[in-house]
C-alpha cells in the first residue's frame, strides 16, 4: 500500500484551508440532509492531513500542536462535523506515541501512513460519570483475550478502518486500549446518533461481543495519567480549534447575510444594514470574542509544544491552564456568535431555508463535551492558591 505524502507544516495549513473552502460550500446541505461526509473524510485522508502527528522516526511528519491545531479550526470553520470526526484519531495516535511497543508503533503508525484512520470506543452511556467505564478484557487463553461492552459518542468509528477501545484488562484492572478492526467479527457500529448539532458525526453506538482482541494490539492507558502528561491538554486543544472553528464560520455567515440580505431597521437612517450603527457594534464585539479565543488557542497548542519539549509538572500544568482558558474562550466565542447570528442578521435569517440555525446547533452541541464552567474553576484554583488542574485527561 502506498504512503500519504508527508506534509510540512505550511502544506498542511494550506491544504486544510483548501478543503475547507470546498466543504462550506456544501455543509449546510449535509447538515439538512445528514449525509455522512464519508468522501470529505477520505479526501483529507489521502492527502496526508490525518497522519501529520505521526513520529519522524517512524517516517511521518511529526508536526508540532500548533499546526495540528490550526488545521482542526480551519477544518471546522469549514465544517465542525468533518472537524471533529478525526478528532479521536489524532488522540489515540498521540496514545500509541506515549505508550506503544516499538513493535505496535511500526504496525500502527505503518496504517496511519497508509491513509488508514482510528476512531474511538470510549465514553459509555448510561454510567454515573463519563469517566466511568465497564466495557472489560477477559483471558482467554495464552496470549489472547475477549473483549466485550458497549460504547456511545463513539464519533469517528464508523468511517474508521480500526477503532481504539477503552477497557479494563480483567475485571475492574487498570484501563487499556485494545486497538480492533473496525470489521472484526463482533464488532458492531451502529449509526445511531441523534444529536441536534453536529448531526455528521455519526457519534453512535459501537457494541462489542467476545471480540478476539492478541496481546500485541493492547497497550497501556491508565498509566498515562501517572507521571507529568500533555495527553489530556492535546485532545483538548483539539476540541477548543473545533469550537474556534464554528465560532469564525458563525460570524462570517453572519456578516455575508448582513451585506447582502438584511435590511436595515428604520430607526438608524440607513440604505444598508451593514450600515447600521448597533449592528457595526455587535460585529465588533462578536470579532472581538473570536479573535480572542483564536489568539488563546494559539497561545495553548505553543504551551503544549513547549511543555513537550521540556516536559516537567510545571510545564505540563502550564499547558493545561492554558488550554482550560481556550476551552472557556472558544466556548464563549463559539455560543455567541452563533446566537447573535440572528440578531444581527434580522428575521430573515430565522428562515430555515438559509440553515444558519446549524452553527448554533453545532456549538451548543460540541461545547457541551466538557463544561466551560469547570475550566473556569481549574483557571480560578490556580490563581487564588496555586492548585494545579487535575491529571485526568480533560484538563
Amino acid at each position: 500500500m502506498t504512503n500519504v505524502a508527508v506534509l510540512s507544516s505550511a502544506e498542511a495549513v494550506a491544504l486544510a484551508a483548501e478543503f475547507a473552502a470546498g466543504f462550506a460550500r456544501d455543509a449546510a446541505d449535509r447538515d439538512a440532509r445528514r449525509v455522512l461526509p464519508l468522501t470529505e473524510v477520505d479526501q483529507i485522508s489521502a492527502a496526508g492531513l490525518l497522519a501529520i502527528t505521526v513520529p519522524a522516526r517512524h517516517g511521518g511528519a511529526d508536526l508540532p500542536t500548533e499546526t495540528v491545531a490550526e488545521v482542526f479550526r480551519l477544518l471546522s470553520a469549514g465544517d465542525p462535523n468533518i472537524g471533529q470526526i478525526p478528532h479521536s484519531h489524532f488522540v489515540y495516535v498521540n496514545q500509541l506515541r506515549l505508550r506503544g511497543t516499538d513493535g505496535q508503533q511500526k504496525l500502527l503508525f505503518g496504517e496511519v501512513l497508509a491513509g488508514r484512520r482510528f476512531g474511538n470506543a470510549q465514553s459509555e452511556a448510561g454510567t454515573r460519570h463519563v469517566r466511568e467505564i465497564k466495557t472489560t478484557l477477559t483471558a482467554d487463553g495464552p496470549g489472547w483475550w475477549r473483549l466485550n461492552g458497549r460504547k456511545f459518542y463513539a464519533t469517528g468509528a464508523l468511517l474508521a478502518h480500526r477503532i481504539p477501545v477503552l477497557a479494563h484488562l480483567g475485571p475492574d484492572g487498570p484501563l487499556h486500549v485494545a486497538w480492533v478492526d473496525r470489521h472484526a467479527g463482533g464488532v458492531d457500529v451502529v449509526d445511531d446518533w441523534n444529536g441536534l448539532g453536529q448531526r455528521t458525526t455519526a457519534s453512535g453506538s459501537v457494541v462489542l461481543q467476545d471480540v478476539p482482541v492478541p496481546d500485541e494490539l493492547i497497550t497501556p492507558y491508565a498509566v498515562t495519567f501517572d507521571q507529568p502528561q500533555t495527553y489530556g491538554a492535546f485532545a483538548q486543544v483539539l476540541h477548543a480549534a473545533i469550537d474556534a472553528g464554528i465560532a469564525r464560520a458563525a460570524l462570517t455567515d453572519a456578516a455575508w447575510f448582513v451585506r447582502h440580505r438584511s435590511r436595515p431597521y428604520p430607526d438608524a437612517n440607513v440604505d444598508r444594514a451593514a450600515d447600521d450603527p448597533l449592528v457595526v457594534h455587535a460585529f465588533g464585539e462578536m470579532e472581538l470574542a473570536v479573535r480572542a479565543s483564536e489568539a488563546l488557542l494559539a497561545e495553548a497548542a505553543r504551551a503544549i509544544d513547549r511543555a513537550n519539549a521540556d516536559l516537567t509538572a510545571r510545564s505540563a500544568t502550564d499547558a493545561s491552564l492554558a488550554v482550560a482558558a481556550a476551552r472557556a474562550a472558544t466556548t464563549h466565542a463559539a455560543l455567541q456568535a452563533s446566537s447573535r447570528l440572528f440578531e444581527v442578521a434580522g428575521t430573515r435569517s430565522a428562515s430555515a431555508t438559509h440553515h444558519l440555525d446549524r452553527h448554533w446547533r453545532n456549538a451548543r452541541t460540541h461545547t457541551l463535551h466538557d463544561p466551560a464552567a469547570w475550566k473556569l474553576q481549574h483557571l480560578g484554583r490556580w490563581v487564588v492558591d496555586g492548585t494545579p488542574p487535575p491529571s485526568h485527561g480533560q484538563v
